[in-house]
């Protein structure tokens, strides 16, 4: 991954992190050692897979560039389509406080989407490739002495 771009998933990923770790010390506050796991599981879930797209979204945007809108939006709907497959299968849990869990999916995914708009808003990103400028010289004109 270059270096740009590990900056950027560490912008995203550690108030992703920081607002999981609230919620799971609210929810071990509310709803004790159940609700503490549920939320960590929301949470390194909710991480595990928007990390998941975003390296996706990265690869095709390097490698597929003509289909990195259409990507984009497949992704985040096939990624909300699994987190809510994900939540209908352990609703009925024992594990874990399924109420908790949730939260603390939503909590994270929203944050890691405002993180995500917010490490794009101060990425320094060239609309233009200067280093096209470089090797595209172009040539003189006219009659040679």
């Amino acid at each position: 991954m270059p270096s740009n771009d590990a900056r950027n998933l560490l912008r995203i990923a550690v108030p992703t992190a920081a607002a999981g770790a609230i919620v799971v010390a609210v929810s071990a506050a509310v709803a004790g050692g159940k609700g503490a796991l549920g939320a960590v599981v929301g949470t390194v879930l909710a991480i595990l897979f928007m990390g998941a797209g975003l390296y996706v979204l990265q690869w095709t945007a390097k490698t597929l560039p003509q289909l990195f809108q259409a990507m984009g939006l497949m992704l985040y709907v096939a990624q909300l389509l699994l987190l809510l497959i994900f939540v209908a299968v352990f609703k009925d849990t024992s594990l874990f406080n399924a109420k908790t869990f949730a939260l603390s999916l939503v909590v994270a995914t929203v944050v890691w989407m405002a993180a995500q708009a917010r490490a794009h808003m101060k990425a320094k990103i060239f609309y233009v490739d200067p280093d096209s400028a470089k090797s595209e010289k172009p040539e003189k004109t006219g009659s040679k002495p």
